[in-house]
């Protein structure tokens, strides 16, 4: 099967970018990635190792949104896929009416991979886009959610398909033997600078978690997170929180090096559908604490922590109940966190999932009598 996958950007390290770059390295299917916007180096080894053909559509504008349309189905035609894949709303968008001016026999799926836990984290670009989907989504052939969550809450908001199915994200098992530390001591926090992430609530705790701890340090990994940023300088003034107590990393290519140096991951999000960084951090035997968002609190289990969202005085108590663990007791949340995501999340169970979910599906023939 060739699956051409449309993503509305490829220049991150989140979510559904990991997710995508995963599926088509480990999967079988013949494979070409449409981003609307760009592609960033670091996913350009998908396309040297042949598991996929990249083509960026370079979009600047909401002017040149309009115009991919026809870009797109340009492509569809020359491309001639089995089945489309649109990932986000954008490209959910533009990827149902390029591919039916290309085509009216090529099915296309839509990936949602978001949850609507609070809609006024979202930006007006995104609202427009989440309202235009909604009212596309019958049209689609059928729609992938990556939690229950935002299933549910796309369907409350709206959202009507006849085929709609929770597939949720796989990780691949962390190569080599996992480091566990004696005593938690550095968390973690990945995640663009973005209002959904809701850092004010992060560095409010930080700063509450540095006064009770003061060997505790922080990592921060993700567009934005760097000193240079007048916003987070703001933040870390506001709270009191030393500027040497938190290592701001901006973006990175070797995620696997951050898990593995962080004892912890933190997560404060105002809003998730499946939380990739929480899953990814276990997988590497780093429990999380995580606020009650999209499907984190089955992700995580009981091998790590859930607090509400926007509370910074409960998420910091969460932080300093896990600096509190004994050794024994850190070490028996860490070899659970990782089963955990090896038994639930794998890779290989998710291509099956995705391959049986755009597989035709058989048409029932009523019998006369």
């Amino acid at each position: 099967m060739h699956v051409m996958h449309v993503i509305t950007n490829m220049m991150g390290c989140g979510g559904a970018e990991m997710m995508l770059s995963r599926l088509v390295s480990h999967g079988s299917e013949t494979a070409t990635i449409v981003p609307l916007m760009d592609v960033a180096e670091r996913h350009l080894h998908l396309e040297s190792s042949g598991a996929a053909t990249i083509r960026p559509l370079k979009v600047r504008s909401r002017l040149g949104m309009v115009r991919a349309v026809h870009t797109l189905s340009r492509l569809i035609v020359y491309e001639r896929p089995d089945a489309v894949m649109c990932w986000l709303y954008h490209a959910m968008i533009v990827g149902q009416c390029a591919t039916r001016l290309a085509s009216n026999t090529v099915p296309v799926f839509w990936n949602v991979r978001q949850s609507l836990d609070d809609p006024d984290a979202l930006t007006w670009n995104t609202h427009a886009a989440l309202r235009l989907s909604r009212r596309l989504s019958k049209r689609a052939d059928g729609i992938i959610f990556n939690s229950s969550r935002a299933l549910d809450l796309h369907r409350a908001y709206g959202f009507s398909n006849a085929h709609m199915s929770v597939i949720p994200n796989g990780f691949v098992r962390a190569p080599g033997n996992v480091v566990i530390a004696e005593k938690p001591r550095i968390i973690g926090i990945a995640g663009r600078f973005h209002k959904q992430k809701d850092y004010p609530t992060f560095f409010e705790a930080a700063a509450r978690v540095h006064r009770s701890f003061p060997t505790v340090r922080f990592i921060a990994v993700g567009d934005g997170m760097t000193a240079d940023n007048a916003a987070i300088r703001a933040l870390l003034d506001l709270n009191g929180l030393p500027m040497e107590v938190i290592d701001l990393r901006g973006n990175i290519t070797d995620m696997a090096c951050f898990y593995r140096e962080i004892d912890a991951l933190a997560l404060s999000s105002r809003t998730e559908g499946f939380p990739n960084v929480v899953a990814e951090a276990m997988s590497y035997g780093k429990p999380a604490i995580s606020t009650d968002v999209g499907d984190a609190a089955f992700v995580v289990g009981d091998t790590g922590f859930i607090v509400p969202p926007a509370r910074p005085k409960d998420l910091a108590k969460a932080m300093r109940d896990l600096l509190d663990l004994s050794t024994e007791r850190y070490a028996t949340l860490s070899t659970a966190a990782r089963k955990r995501i090896e038994h639930l999340y794998s890779i290989e169970r998710a291509i099956r999932a995705y391959h049986d979910f755009m597989s035709p599906r058989p048409v029932a023939i009523g019998l006369a009598t």
